[in-house]
């Protein structure tokens, strides 16, 4: 059995914004970072020595363009095909993310205002269409697309036979990345409990690690905590009215 090894391959800052690498018998990439990313994630394969026209699939993780914003551009530099859920088939091919965006918390609000959140990017038609866990072993490498619909609600992740989670943005380090190793919600959630939902069920499978969209990688236990307070957090402002299925009104 191969042994996939995760690469992290920064597209906005050092850890703001991150594609992966998965590294087996043929090589993966799990999401495509916004727009303008494709040459810059091209290249860093290329620095980790490998061929690009030997990538298997392209993985998008969910809907939003920070995740597929390149993935177009990236699918016509490898020639590798694009895998995302058909339920966020519509962001792909109209290039727009579903609105409106659904805060966690202050950062959220600050960055709905931003105007390049909103912009129309590249549409990408996925050649693979995601529906239920998949198997990547036909694709070079020993790892399962595991749904994990919440965030949005064709988010995916990606577990590997190490133990490690490519969990898009299933959660996230605080301040969209800038608190390393501090376990926080991303910007915004379509459905915060069931996001909730998908990271628990993807803790009781035991990863080893959470490597996330946003942030350097999380250590699970320090997430199941974090996400035993989220949990009782949510359920209180569910009981007084305040949480509906797609908004939230705090963040963590």
């Amino acid at each position: 059995m191969s042994r996939t090894k995760v690469v992290p391959i920064p597209v906005m800052g050092r850890h703001n914004i991150n594609a992966y690498l998965l590294l087996g018998r043929r090589p993966v990439i799990v999401d495509a970072g916004v727009p303008g990313s494709g040459r810059k994630i091209h290249e860093q394969i290329t620095a980790h020595g490998v061929d690009p026209g030997d990538v298997s699939l392209i993985v998008i993780t969910h809907g939003h363009i920070d995740h597929f914003g390149s993935a177009a551009e990236l699918h016509r530099l490898t020639g590798a095909p694009v895998a995302g859920h058909v339920a966020d088939l519509g962001p792909f091919r109209s290039g727009r993310a579903r609105e409106p965006y659904r805060p966690t918390g202050l950062m959220g609000r600050l960055m709905a205002r931003n105007k390049n959140l909103h912009l129309k990017v590249e549409p990408v038609e996925p050649d693979l269409l995601l529906r239920g866990e998949t198997d990547l072993d036909d694709f070079g490498i020993e790892a399962r697309v595991m749904p994990t619909p919440g965030h949005t609600a064709g988010s995916v992740s990606v577990l590997t036979n190490r133990g490690d989670l490519v969990a898009g943005d299933l959660v996230a380090n605080s301040l969209f990345g800038l608190v390393p190793g501090r376990p926080a919600n991303p910007p915004f959630h379509d459905d915060p409990l069931g996001n909730l939902a998908s990271l628990r069920r993807m803790l009781a499978l035991d990863p080893v690690r959470l490597h996330v969209g946003h942030g350097t990688p999380l250590e699970p236990d320090r997430v199941r905590r974090w996400a035993a307070r989220e949990h009782r957090r949510l359920s209180r402002l569910q009981a007084t009215g305040r949480l509906s299925p797609r908004a939230q009104d705090d963040t963590a």
